[in-house]
């Protein structure tokens, strides 16, 4: 008599979603959504269940036979079986520039207190604080052309402009990796564009493995992190422009930098339509899966562009995705008119400011100090551009 099979499957989590289980390695950022009589086939394999006993369990409960004999083989296609050679996995690319492991660092007990509900309380008091200032003393709402430029020198202004974008964007995704690691999650981080910017990003797959309701502090983290450095900052200009602080006016020229940026940056995560922080706490709140790639599905369809196999994967899509692309898609064209709005606001006048001033002094021709030096500042504040204008044809290379 042959011995029962045993089947030994990778450390998986299994969270309930709906009537669906959402089953996946969080070591390797997989994650598929399955019916929850899988769900429960995956818990007596865990236990040790031979592949016989597992199949008994399920048609107990289902009341019908179960092929679990191919749902291991579904799970071993998907990576979630213990192959036994002990090598770690490594997870798929999110990004076009990412980083291999999985970041852990500071742990969680330390971090909890930032990210429970008190500390949210406050975060909401900020913004409110933020949105009161910035709606009652329009001398504090940024005007790029001034406030980008509190240096006297506009290349100079140029070249430290880039440095201090970035600082502000790596700070906001810090906020998210602190977020996931108050919830005993890692995270890793990449470099992605969206649209003409480039941007860093946070890869929190593993949000994945932990319910619904836990996965917003994490999608929050980083919004959170920039309300709190922005109330700060406003703080700072309220209180010189009301004169009950007298601090010299290269003080008050840095503070506009920094609300500046962080409201530039805060008003872009608002862009459901661009994958950003509050698209992902839609996707969350709505249970959907793959929205985005559904969203495109469902243009396809309303313009009557969707071949065969497109709309056997639509079919295939779930309800969630489904019943939230019929809107969602509109939203995302309409979108383009925000982005538009977003960047004729925050970044054409810089852009333009410094092109002008570049133009000027390079006029005198390439034998001139003054030639190179604003063509190196030039060069340095479109770089980030220039970047994710290759991004972008990497990407339509790859995709033929």
């Amino acid at each position: 008599m042959n011995a029962p099979e045993v089947v030994r499957l990778r450390p998986l989590s299994v969270v309930a979603e709906g009537d669906d289980v959402l089953i996946g390695d969080p070591e390797t950022g997989t994650f598929v959504t399955v019916p929850a009589i899988g769900g429960l086939v995956v818990a007596a394999l865990r236990r040790g269940d031979s592949v016989e006993a597992a199949a008994a369990e399920a048609e107990a409960a289902a009341g019908e036979p179960v092929d679990v004999t191919a749902f291991v083989a579904v799970l071993t296609d998907l990576g979630f079986v213990d192959d036994g050679t002990g090598e770690p996995r490594e997870a798929p690319a999110t990004a076009p520039i990412q980083g291999r492991r999985w970041v852990a660092g500071v742990g969680p007990r330390l971090v909890r207190p930032f990210f429970g509900r008190v500390a949210w309380t406050c975060y909401a008091a900020l913004a409110v604080f933020c949105t009161a200032v910035l709606a009652t003393v329009p001398a504090l709402f940024p005007e790029p052309t001034r406030d980008a430029f509190p240096l006297g020198d506009t290349g100079l202004n140029a070249v430290l402009l880039v440095p201090l974008s970035m600082s502000t964007m790596a700070l906001h995704e810090c906020g998210h990796w602190l977020a996931a690691r108050a919830a005993g999650l890692r995270a890793r981080f990449g470099v992605d564009r969206r649209m003409m910017l480039l941007v860093f990003e946070t890869d929190l797959t593993q949000l994945w493995s932990v319910p619904r309701r836990a996965r917003y502090g994490p999608l929050l983290g980083g919004m959170a992190l920039d309300v709190v450095l922005l109330a700060l900052l406003l703080a700072g200009r309220l209180l010189i422009h009301t004169g009950a602080w007298s601090a010299a006016d290269p003080v008050d020229a840095v503070l506009a930098v920094g609300v500046y940026l962080k409201l530039a940056g805060l008003l872009w995560q608002c862009m459901v339509f661009l994958r950003t922080d509050l698209y992902a706490v839609l996707v969350n709140l709505l249970g959907c899966h793959d929205l985005w790639r559904v969203k495109t599905l469902r243009l396809r369809e309303a313009f009557g562009a969707l071949t065969a196999d497109q709309a056997a994967e639509l079919a295939g899509a779930s309800t969630a995705d489904r019943r939230a692309a019929g809107w969602f898609r509109w939203l995302w064209l309409a979108g383009f008119a925000g982005v538009l709005t977003w960047f004729a606001v925050f970044v054409l006048p810089v852009l333009a400011t410094v092109l002008s001033w570049a133009a000027t002094r390079m006029a005198p021709g390439p034998l001139t100090g003054g030639f190179w030096y604003a063509l190196l500042c030039a060069t340095a504040l479109l770089g980030p551009y220039a970047l994710a204008a290759a991004l972008a044809v990497r990407d339509r290379v790859r995709r033929g």
